[in-house]
């Protein structure tokens, strides 16, 4: 090479057009790379009506009105909750429910109360029907236990108070009871999750019609006939 070109590749100007071409590749490169990867889509979910295999409950004569349903924090966003380790847990950005869990919780259990809960009608707080029972629900756990990827558990657990009322005020308790279900799920994924909460909360609200067949308060109220 003559001493002219190797003048010429120590300029200022040589060197900042190599960094210029290089720049160009690397975005290219990067580029290349984010179109060739599969976007990732955000999912959302709702709970389903939790089935009853038990039975079906005749009507009885109470009218229970849900005075409240709390979900406790760390559970309550609308971000999906997986637990990988003793104590540590995250939230999934990419899964979530279609409104505050609350709010999707509400409609299943007010349904499974008014078709298998043997009471003759099933209210919000603001109804004009004055009930003469009322349930307050809180949910306490509520997520994926992926702390072992090949054995991932849906995991729910609630406390439910039914109380006695009297012109539409809670009086004395009838019924409290913790309820806790931790199912195995297919994989340790968000839909294979929701699948499994459906199921668990199926489970409890099976288990909270057993005991209220079993109350004296309820007995005359509540009858079941099995499904044929």
């Amino acid at each position: 090479m003559s001493p002219h070109g190797i003048k010429n590749m120590n300029t200022p100007g040589f060197h900042r057009r190599i960094a210029s071409v290089l720049a160009i590749a690397a975005a290219i490169v990067a580029l290349s790379g984010c179109i060739s990867k599969p976007p990732l889509c955000k999912q959302t979910f709702i709970f389903g009506a939790p089935s009853v295999a038990s039975g079906r409950a005749v009507a009885g004569e109470h009218v229970l009105g849900i005075r409240r349903l709390r979900i406790a924090a760390p559970f309550d966003g609308r971000s999906l909750v997986y637990r990988t380790g003793e104590f540590s847990y995250v939230r999934d950005p990419y899964a979530e429910f279609l409104d505050p869990p609350e709010e999707e919780m509400m409609a299943p259990v007010r349904g499974w109360l008014n078709r298998a809960g043997g009471f003759s009608n099933v209210v919000d707080a603001g109804s004009a029907l004055k009930p003469d029972t009322f349930v307050e629900i809180s949910v306490t756990q509520l997520y994926g236990d992926f702390r072992r990827s090949k054995h991932p558990c849906a995991v729910v657990t609630m406390r439910l108070v039914f109380f006695e009322a009297t012109n539409g005020v809670p009086t004395k308790p009838l019924l409290q009871q913790e309820y806790s279900r931790s199912l195995p799920i297919t994989a340790p994924s968000a839909a294979a999750l929701m699948e499994g909460w459906n199921q668990a909360i199926g489970g409890i609200f099976a288990e909270v019609a057993s005991d209220l067949r079993r109350s004296p308060w309820n007995k005359s109220a509540i009858a079941l006939t099995t499904n044929k």
